[in-house]
């Protein structure tokens, strides 16, 4: 075994039960349609592609040249781990939110390819080099977008939020002129009711009046002096009253 052999297969064994587990537990928890599609791709490339590439390699393949198509294979698939988050990348560009792009993760698989870059150069391994070199220039890109659009991700959640505030406090405006107009058209259908109860000869209904604006009249007329008073009286009662009294003249 190389020098090294040893810590590559211990974390290298480390994070496939890791990965294992993860795929466990969403296949537990996800919706039905996401878990059929997953469970064929974990059939497909982790089952049948693994399996194929250890039969192939210990039955057709021997000396360097197995070492040679298990270093590409290898460096092949690491490199296609660092650029799995490309997608994301594109999702934050796009929307300019950072919210579908863990930092986390996205920190420690640049520390992870610059630290395994490092470990290369000094047991002078390529094909673990090359695939975490690459891994550090990804890996710096995703924590480049993630400074550039973190701000902006605050920034439009404020605006949303206010967007969201102003339409609720629209929605409950149009939802008190709704009910203003209700109360009128009830007061309307009311005096109407109280006509046509006149015209017919029947006594009168109670009035529609609401109990604020009955309390206002009551307590302004309360207030008036004798010629406030006076000077609120139809303008016909008192024609009246001089022409009785000068009839009695």
């Amino acid at each position: 075994m190389k020098p090294g052999g040893l810590l590559v297969v211990t974390v290298n064994g480390a994070g496939a039960v890791l990965q294992f587990i993860y795929v466990i537990l969403f296949l537990i928890f996800a919706p039905k349609d996401k878990k059929i599609k997953t469970a064929k791709l974990v059939a497909i490339l982790d089952v049948g592609f693994l399996g194929a590439v250890i039969a192939v390699t210990l039955v057709f393949i021997h000396g360097n040249l197995r070492l040679t198509f298990v270093g590409i294979l290898c460096s092949a698939l690491t490199i296609g781990m660092y650029a799995s988050p490309l997608s994301v990348m594109r999702t934050v560009i796009k929307t300019k939110s950072v919210e579908y792009m863990p930092f986390l993760l996205s920190f420690f698989l640049f520390l992870n390819a610059g630290v395994w870059s490092v470990y290369s150069v000094l047991v002078r391994d390529i094909y673990i080099g090359v695939p975490n070199a690459i891994g550090v220039v990804l890996g710096s890109a995703q924590l480049i977008i993630y400074s550039i659009y973190k701000n902006k991700s605050k920034s439009t959640k404020s605006t949303e939020k206010m967007e969201e505030e102003g339409s609720a406090r629209l929605v409950k405006g149009t939802i008190e002129m709704r009910g203003f107009g209700d109360d009128h058209h009830e007061g309307d259908e009311a005096n109407h009711n109280n006509r046509a109860a006149f015209t017919k000869g029947k006594s009168l209904p109670k009035p529609h009046v609401k109990r604020q604006y009955s309390l206002q009249k009551i307590i302004k007329t309360l207030s008036l002096g004798p010629y406030d008073l006076y000077s609120t009286w139809p303008q016909d009662e008192p024609d009246v009253e001089m022409g009785n009294i000068e009839d009695h003249r």
